[in-house]
C-alpha cells in the first residue's frame, strides 16, 4: 500500500498537482471511491475537454460500428465500446462517485441494470455465441435500455414516453 501512495505523490508532482503530507488519507477513513474522486480533480475546462472528447469518440464509435454491421464481432464491439464511452463522459461533468451514486439511485437501478446487462449481453452475442441476428436483437436491445436510461434523468420523461406508447399502439382491431 505504501508503494502505491509513494506512486500516487510522484503521479500528482509530474501532473503539476501540490502535493501535501497531511492529505494522505488513511485505508479506515475512506474508501476506494472516495480516494479516487479526491484525487480526479480537474478545472472546469479539463472537465470540458474531458467530456467533449469522451462523448465525440463514445459517438464516433457508434456511428463507425454500423460500417462493420455484418461482422457481429466487430459490431458488437464498437458499438457497446461507444456506448460506455458515452455513458462515462458524464463522469468528467459530475465525477465518478456522482455518477456512480446516480446510476444506482432507486429511480433508476432498474434502467441501470438493464443498460448495464444489456451490453454485456451483446458482447456476449458477439463474441462468444457469433449470431448476427442474436447481435443484432442484443443490440436493438441496448439501444432501447440507453434511451429509457436517459429519460430517466429528464423529470416526468419516461411518463411521458410511456403514455405516448400506450397511446399509438393502444389499437382494437
Amino acid at each position: 500500500m505504501e508503494k502505491m501512495n509513494v506512486a500516487f505523490e510522484k503521479m500528482k508532482i509530474l501532473v503539476g498537482m501540490e502535493v501535501d503530507e497531511e492529505s494522505s488519507p488513511d485505508a479506515e477513513d475512506s474508501s476506494f471511491l472516495e480516494d479516487f474522486n479526491r484525487n480526479c480533480t480537474l478545472s472546469t475546462k479539463q472537465r470540458l475537454y474531458g467530456f467533449v472528447i469522451c462523448l465525440a469518440a463514445g459517438i464516433t464509435c457508434t456511428l463507425l460500428s454500423m460500417l462493420v454491421f455484418f461482422n457481429p464481432i466487430k459490431f458488437g464491439l464498437t458499438f457497446s465500446f461507444g456506448n460506455l464511452l458515452a455513458l462515462g463522459s458524464t463522469a468528467f461533468l459530475i465525477g465518478p462517485k456522482r455518477q456512480l451514486t446516480m446510476m444506482l439511485d432507486p429511480v433508476r437501478i432498474y434502467a441501470t441494470a438493464i443498460y448495464l446487462a444489456s451490453i454485456i449481453v451483446s458482447l456476449f452475442c458477439a463474441l462468444y455465441v457469433r449470431n448476427k441476428l442474436l447481435t443484432f436483437l442484443a443490440i436493438s436491445l441496448e439501444f432501447g435500455a440507453l434511451v429509457w436510461y436517459s429519460l430517466s434523468y429528464i423529470p416526468f420523461a419516461r411518463s411521458m414516453v410511456s403514455k405516448v406508447m400506450v397511446a399509438c399502439f393502444d389499437t382494437e382491431f
